[in-house]
């Protein structure tokens, strides 16, 4: 027997708006019954779990132990850019002068996720 994994639940002080966030960062829609005021909300991914959103009382202190990995259609340093447009922020830049790494940002409450070298820049490894 083995376990199905059903989402990835983030918490945070405004489900609704975090939930915002992340539907423009991976151009899935939100549930259907998500609105303004909802303590909890979800994100329906197009493959995998869905992210869920989870209006708590306590604020985020602390370094993420766990954290999403995006992998962008464009080059990394595109979708870096279109992020930090959508209210991300820069936590560590973790690039290399020859193409490598990855940079990691942080959402509007502060959790950190990754931004991978995309496809775009896998394309130009040939």
């Amino acid at each position: 027997m083995v376990s199905t994994l059903q989402n990835v639940a983030i918490d945070c002080a405004d489900a609704y708006a975090l939930a915002r966030f992340w539907s423009e960062v991976t151009g899935r829609p939100m549930h259907p019954d998500s609105g303004p005021g909802h303590q909890e909300t979800l994100v329906m991914l197009a493959e995998g779990p869905a992210l869920y959103f989870n209006q708590v009382p306590e604020p985020k202190t602390i370094k993420n132990r766990i954290h999403l990995c995006l992998r962008p259609e464009t080059t990394r340093d595109e979708e870096v850019e279109r992020l930090l447009g959508l209210g991300a922020t820069l936590v560590t830049d973790r690039r290399d002068p020859d193409g490598s790494g990855w940079a990691v940002l942080a959402d509007p409450e502060g959790n950190e996720f990754c931004v991978l070298r995309g496809d775009a820049d896998h394309a130009d490894d040939s």
